[in-house]
């Protein structure tokens, strides 16, 4: 079996629990269109808060490169990807349990949301452990669910996620740069 055969063997099997249970369809719908306004606000929120000084400033820098990681990887490099890289999503080639609208104008590879959720996953993650869990948790979550709804082949997603760490990792490397010189 060739790699893009197992991609649609594991998007079929993803795909294809669709439709068959109200209650998960729902959960997939919100995962794949609307938990990214909460999980954005709850980190907004960190921006805020903090027991001491030291702790506020470390909090600004984690939502700061947070987002700046997200935006990058969403808004520049999987972007730029839709120019080399037009794959038809699989609603527009195949059979599918499509769930969500979508107007189906971008390239399918690499997903966008993949890509904003793991790089913002990541940086929070490099800067709280435990809350880096939750986002990683929730960047998976989204991603899977972009694949239930009939929207992404899981390369997709999976490529996303690969430049959503990436870009995390090197807005980190670069955070931690300028807070090293400054310190000196």
């Amino acid at each position: 079996m060739t790699l893009l055969g197992i991609d649609y063997y594991l998007f079929q099997q993803i795909n294809g629990m669709a439709g068959h249970w109200v209650k998960l369809d729902y959960l997939g719908i919100y995962l794949a269109s609307y938990v990214q306004y909460p999980l954005v606000g709850a980190l907004l929120i960190y921006f805020f808060i903090g027991k001491d000084r030291r702790e506020k400033i470390r909090n600004i820098f984690m939502v700061f490169g947070a987002l700046a990681a997200a935006l990058v990887a969403r808004f520049v490099v999987a972007t730029s990807f839709y120019y080399f890289f037009i794959r038809l999503r699989p609603f527009m080639t195949e059979i599918v349990n499509q769930l969500i609208p979508y107007d189906g104008a971008k390239s399918s590879f690499p997903s966008g949301h993949a890509s904003f959720f793991f790089a913002l996953a990541t940086v929070v993650y490099l800067y709280n452990k435990k809350l880096g869990a939750w986002f990683l948790a929730a960047a998976v979550l989204i991603s899977l669910a972009r694949v239930y709804v009939g929207v992404h082949y899981p390369s997709d997603v999976l490529a996303g996620a690969i430049i959503g760490i990436l870009v995390g990792l090197l807005v980190c490397y670069l955070l931690n740069l300028y807070q090293n010189k400054k310190a000196h």
